[in-house]
């Protein structure tokens, strides 16, 4: 009982120290990194992917629920350029009206990060494969659904807003996003995948044998 006790109070302080560090992400320029274009590359995942790890789906996609929310209010109370009208409804740009679809983009990729992470490492460590993997590709794939979700839902939800506002042709958006997954999103990939093992692997190790 007291070993529960414990286990569930170290995976609040666990919870509560990523939340911190998500925040420092968010709200600082600690957290970007620049990428080519107007999309930053962005250490936001990061936590989102070590708590889906090594406290679980669930936690994960609460983690991601928190990303998003952080992600909106920069977005909304200091917007870093005019294309916050992307990530959020009370941001306008000249002629581009309000879009409510900004919340799903602002919100559901980051939750859907957790979710992927998570059920994607326990998948992985019960086919039995190599550590490296499990917690490297389970990283990998929850930073490329963030990238590829939120460019996406951009170029379906915004698309000729979107290319009017960064002044390019239409026809050219597709090949500016993929142009961006391969630069920021590829970059924001593999960093996922390194913390996932780096920081997870000897997390989950030193833990298991302290509740043995």
């Amino acid at each position: 009982m007291k070993a529960s006790v414990n286990q569930k109070t170290l995976l609040l302080a666990q919870f509560a120290m990523l939340l911190a560090l998500e925040a420092i992400v968010c709200f600082t320029p600690l957290g970007s990194l620049p990428a080519f274009g107007p999309i930053v590359a962005t250490l936001g995942m990061v936590p989102v992917i070590i708590a889906a790890v090594i406290l679980g789906t669930g936690a994960g996609a609460a983690m991601g629920f928190f990303a998003g929310l952080f992600s909106f209010c920069v977005w909304t109370f200091v917007p870093p350029s005019p294309l916050a009208f992307v990530f959020t409804p009370f941001y306008s740009a000249g002629p581009i009206e309000r879009n409510y679809w900004s919340l799903a983009i602002c919100f559901i990729p980051r939750i859907l990060v957790g979710v992927v992470t998570g059920l994607c490492f326990s998948l992985f460590t019960r086919l039995k494969w190599k550590n490296v993997i499990a917690y490297g590709l389970s990283g990998v794939l929850g930073s490329l659904t963030n990238t590829l979700l939120v460019l996406g839902g951009i170029y379906v939800f915004f698309g000729q807003s979107y290319a009017d506002a960064i002044k390019t042709s239409f026809n050219l958006l597709l090949g500016l996003i993929g142009l961006n997954i391969l630069t920021s999103g590829i970059p924001e990939a593999v960093i996922g995948g390194v913390a996932a093992y780096a920081i997870c692997y000897p997390i989950k190790k030193h833990m298991s044998h302290s509740f043995e």
